[in-house]
């Protein structure tokens, strides 16, 4: 049932970056689709709330998150609190036109939802985007807490994930054709095998997938990053976090001692610390020793992704260091 952007669970940075750049491929092969048939990509009002279950979860929760910011309603009909809220959402849904899609859960009839999700009681709402399951709010909640929490989403959504929601037609038939799912790419077997591996821990068969897909296509921006990723989890993968951290302590001119040290910065989801840490050694270092430090940041800064605030800071922070 997860989707290739949800593994590398504990990995929660790196994942979320891959996220990100698969959701804004995603989003852009969505639309250019409805443009190559001519037509607009919109939706009816009346698509922009559903029921979900089990069976269409992936479908309609899942996939749909790579386009539009999926907020889940997780509901029972003997809930009485569900009653006042759900109807919020469902308006708000509507008036949001198309910046969020709202997926109805309900409990009863879903438990394994309800037991993936960690719903602890009922009404939960949560969001998904771009495959990554984020909670909002537990209970009963007033109309401006939840305009002030979806205005957010949407925010993060839109900057970080690329994702600037579904197009509303109030003439467009319910459940049309404009409301499928997202279609598949022509390298998706290969980049759904490199996810399976790396959940597997098989970071070899990870690369290998990766490089499948860049030997044809060498720009591809999901499998450049998954190939960092991988790379970068191959390269921590069998030492000793405590060994190399005290290494690094003690040897702050050693490249090789902070460049080990900067990967597990990075892996842990400390980001500035490793550009702090590279970027640091530039600056003591020449020559040979003083490129590898450079070009190992520039792969991080590859992991990471270059539209992160973190990544342009860190550029210009090491232009100033190299000149």
């Amino acid at each position: 049932m997860q989707p290739r952007n949800m593994s590398m669970s504990g990995v929660v940075d790196l994942a979320a970056v891959k996220a990100a750049q698969e959701a804004k491929a995603k989003a852009e092969q969505t639309r250019a689709e409805a443009a190559r048939q001519g037509g607009t990509g919109a939706v009816s009002p009346a698509d922009l709330v559903i029921d979900v279950d089990e069976a269409g979860f992936e479908r309609d929760v899942l996939q749909r998150s790579a386009e539009v910011p999926v907020v889940i309603d997780f509901w029972a009909e003997w809930c009485e609190p569900c009653k006042q809220l759900s109807p919020v959402l469902e308006r708000l849904a509507v008036e949001y036109d198309g910046r969020f899609l709202l997926a109805k859960i309900d409990v009863d009839a879903n438990q394994m939802l309800m037991q993936q999700f960690g719903v602890q009681g009922i009404p939960a709402v949560f969001a998904v985007v771009a495959g990554q399951a984020l909670p909002l709010f537990q209970g009963a909640a007033g109309e401006q807490q939840i305009r002030q929490t979806l205005d957010q989403l949407v925010t993060v959504a839109e900057q970080r994930f690329g994702l600037t929601g579904l197009t509303v037609d109030p003439d467009a038939e319910p459940g049309g054709a404009a409301a499928a799912a997202p279609a598949e790419g022509p390298y998706d077997a290969a980049l759904n095998a490199a996810a399976q591996a790396l959940d597997a821990g098989d970071l070899a068969g990870a690369v290998r997938a990766y490089q499948s897909v860049l030997a044809d296509d060498p720009a591809h921006p999901e499998a450049k990053l998954g190939m960092a990723q991988a790379e970068l989890l191959q390269r921590v993968q069998d030492v000793d976090p405590q060994k190399v951290r005290q290494e690094a302590a003690e040897r702050p001119k050693d490249v090789d001692a902070q460049i080990a040290a900067a990967d597990l910065d990075l892996v842990g989801g400390h980001v500035e610390d490793a550009f702090g840490r590279l970027i640091e050694t530039v600056q003591r270092t020449a020559g040979d020793d003083r490129d590898a430090v450079r070009r190992r940041l520039l792969e991080l800064f590859e992991v990471v992704g270059p539209e992160d605030p973190r990544v342009i800071g860190a550029r210009r922070a090491l232009a100033r260091a190299l000149f």
